[in-house]
């Protein structure tokens, strides 16, 4: 027996940091321990560089566009490697800091793969093979996912590749075919259309970014059209022949089958968890169709084991496991935590447009018995807008038409990601759609249109 703690972690991603850094708060001893990089996919291979590389599709978007400002830039060209190299700089220094701030609150790193043992126990093998045991009085698991596999589509990491390697390939590929048009697929077509890439998004439900509001959806497939990438819905990929040069890609669609020849095939259609060989079965922890069945506090049936994260229910993304992971520590320390609203997170894509959404959707909120009002608002009626070149997009509030409760908001647009925070504390305040028209907002903002959005709801707008 190595060593004791109150806590250890077993992952290091945004759920498992999080989780113990409040715990150390708290006055306990935690380890956490990570067979890869300290912070995770998220930070390392997801969130973060993803937003890296976005940002540079952006820059030169606007460099392309300058015209529009009056100003003239001429031989602008992509430096791909460049571009790379920057999105892994950047996760990097995450890195860095995150594990500074593990030093800072006394917080040991074992390096290697954790495995639930009995007695509230974790063997840690690490990559020499030599294994540890290490006991705490609680264990969480924050092991994260990966890119799903499916069977017609296996990712061999040359011309059929998952969201990592979309990330850090050696040159830009000529021409793309993306499977999925969720989060991943949807930033990933951006990103190597911006940069002159030829795409193709293909995405099996009838519209794309389909766990948004079909207004939405409507609405980036529109937009991605207007930018040259071939967008096709309800269609399914049944063959990749990779034996040639090209990727030949056969996609069943509602008219019959099409062949789409391309460089790279980028299979975004969803994540798997990572809860194989962790131990599970050795303790008795139970599971449910690939996620662990936990309590509203993230307990397991195991006393002292706990989990969070994309392994659990609820939505797979960052702030989600934050959020997780400090009302589980926080509970394990006596304290009161109020549980999960699971309907108040707020979800974003860091596409262009950008989309930010939370609560229902419109056909949700009607399917939940409401009787709704709906206010939207179109970014070509905002002044900060126009001024900014960035027309495209709106945002579209709903409020129960009894009480005023804010039900849902569901943006595309320039920014938008950085207003649904607004969305989500007034839902959390309970705040009525009249209290929000009343609420004066800052002009020329593109904020405001939250305000005027719930101002058409009630029949109040002044600037449409």
């Amino acid at each position: 027996m190595s060593a004791n703690y109150n806590i250890i972690v077993i992952g290091s991603g945004p759920g498992g940091y999080v989780a113990a850094i409040r715990a150390s708060q708290l006055g306990m001893k935690v380890a956490v321990v990570e067979r890869a990089e300290v912070g995770g996919i998220c930070l390392n291979w997801g969130c973060i560089p993803t937003k890296a590389l976005l940002k540079s599709a952006q820059v030169f978007e606007y460099i392309n566009h300058a015209s529009d400002y009056g100003i003239s830039v001429k031989d602008a060209s992509i430096d791909f490697g460049g571009i790379v190299k920057r999105s892994r700089d950047v996760a990097a220094g995450m890195s860095k800091g995150i594990n500074f701030l593990f030093k800072k609150n006394k917080i040991d790193v074992i390096a290697g793969f954790g495995k639930l043992k009995p007695g509230k126990n974790v063997e840690v093998e690490d990559d020499k093979g030599t294994k540890s045991v290490y006991h705490a009085d609680h264990i969480i698991l924050a092991t994260g996912g990966r890119s799903k596999e499916l069977p017609n589509l296996k990712i061999d990491g040359k011309k059929i590749i998952g969201y990592r390697k979309a990330m850090t390939l050696d040159k830009q590929p000529d021409s793309m075919v993306i499977v999925g048009s969720g989060a991943i697929g949807s930033e990933f077509a951006y990103f190597y259309n911006a940069l002159g890439t030829k795409v193709t998004l293909v995405e099996f439900l009838p519209n794309i970014v389909p766990v948004e509001d079909v207004d939405v959806s409507k609405q980036l497939e529109r937009s991605y059209k207007k930018s040259g990438i071939k967008v096709m819905k309800s269609s399914e990929v049944t063959n990749v022949d990779t034996s040639g040069k090209k990727c030949k890609v056969t996609i069943k669609t509602t008219k019959g089958e099409e062949q789409v020849e391309c460089d790279i095939v980028l299979s975004a259609v969803g994540v798997s968890t990572n809860i194989e060989g962790v131990g599970l079965e050795g303790v008795g922890v139970a599971t449910d169709k690939g996620k662990v069945i936990v309590d509203d506090y993230y307990k397991t049936n195991i006393p002292g084991i706990y989990a969070i994260g994309d392994i659990v229910k609820g939505q797979a993304l960052a702030h989600v496991a934050s959020a997780e992971g400090i009302i589980c520590v926080e509970k394990i320390a006596g304290q009161n935590p109020g549980s999960l609203d699971y309907n108040n997170i707020p979800g974003c894509t860091y596409c262009s447009p950008e989309i930010a959404s939370v609560g229902f959707t419109e056909a949700a909120a009607k399917e939940a018995g409401y009787e709704i009002k709906v206010g939207k608002f179109p970014f070509s009626a905002s002044g900060k807008a126009s001024a900014a070149g960035a027309k495209e997009g709106f945002v579209k509030v709903i409020f129960d038409a009894k009480y005023g409760e804010w039900l849902g908001a569901h943006m595309i647009g320039a920014n938008v990601t950085e207003m649904i925070a607004e969305v989500v504390v007034a839902r959390k305040l309970e705040t009525t759609g009249h209290e929000i028209v009343k609420s004066v907002h800052p002009h020329p903002t593109m904020s405001e249109a939250i305000m005027e959005a719930a101002a058409a709801a009630y029949d109040e707008v002044i600037h449409l």
